[in-house]
């Protein structure tokens, strides 16, 4: 018996060690279900059900907390395009794991998701969270990238240099946080260019997002519509430094100050490793070698 009470014992031990050393990490993803093009034509679209879940699996099974968000608390929706196996390695069973999560956490569901809107963020305050991670699927160049909410919660972010995590076309929500957001979305979408707005809290960062050279190959997949702007050109119109894999659809992940961006959906999954070897080294319980990596 006091055997089995020992064991008892260290694992209460571990569970609390854990405890102590778990991150809050604020998924923010959109509310749109379609993409607006040109000549008024539409795309359905949603997250990237990878871009979303790969690393949200590895947050929880690492033990972290994990809150879903969207700008108005409406329950967002899947790409329908990405449910397919080759975004899981080729394999049938890992996107059947993947869609049975989606089904567990109950995101899309209308009447019962967990999602709570940006306002709700705030009054919970920014400081109940230690990171924030931003997965693609058109559906963020909707409303993400000119979100006055999400804007304030970057700028916070940024300014205490807490991890913010983005990939494929989420990092396009980086210009949520430009002085005006509405009026350089509206000027991409009239003239694909933009003044250059001072003052942008991501001016000068290394960065990358699905290339436009990616979005060319895959415009197909818009049934011959036409987007009104490319991420890539956008965020490069406002000053940040832009850089791109050397083959198309192949990981490539870029890694600045607090900043992680990845370029595609094959970049999820390093996306998420990076997110959690951040949140590891800037737990309470990092050593001060972890913190000084950190500030670098």
């Amino acid at each position: 018996m006091k055997y089995f009470a020992r064991i008892a014992a260290l694992a209460a031990v571990s569970l609390a060690a854990m405890s102590a050393q778990a991150g809050n990490v604020l998924v923010v993803l959109s509310d749109a279900h379609h993409l607006e093009l040109k000549d008024g034509k539409r795309y359905v679209t949603g997250f990237f059900l990878n871009e979303l879940l790969q690393p949200v699996k590895l947050l929880l099974d690492a033990g972290h907390q994990v809150t879903f968000a969207t700008p108005q608390g409406k329950a967002p929706s899947v790409d329908p395009s990405s449910i397919d196996p080759m975004h899981f390695g080729g394999s049938a069973a890992s996107l059947k794991e993947y869609q049975t999560l989606l089904e567990n956490l109950k995101l899309t569901s209308p009447l019962s998701s967990p999602v709570v809107s940006l306002e709700r963020v705030e009054q919970i305050g920014y400081g109940h969270f230690d990171a924030v991670y931003v997965p693609g699927g058109h559906a963020p160049m909707q409303d993400l990238l000119a979100s006055p909410q999400l804007g304030r919660l970057l700028t916070n972010f940024h300014r205490a240099g807490k991890t913010t995590a983005l990939v494929c076309h989420g990092p396009v929500a980086l210009l949520s946080a430009l002085p005006d957001a509405v009026a350089f979305k509206r000027q991409m979408e009239q003239r694909n260019q933009a003044a250059r707005q001072r003052n942008w809290i991501y001016a000068g960062y290394r960065f990358t997002v699905i290339s436009n050279d990616e979005e060319a190959q895959a415009k197909a997949v818009l049934n011959g519509g036409v987007m009104k702007f490319y991420p890539q050109t956008a965020l490069e119109q406002a000053g940040g430094q832009y850089s791109s894999n050397r083959a198309p659809w192949t990981p490539h992940v870029v890694i600045d100050r607090e900043l992680i961006t990845g370029q595609n959906p094959a970049s999820a999954l390093q996306v998420g490793q990076a997110l959690l070897e951040r949140l590891k080294a800037t737990s309470p319980a990092a050593d001060n070698v972890g913190r000084k990596t950190e500030s670098r």
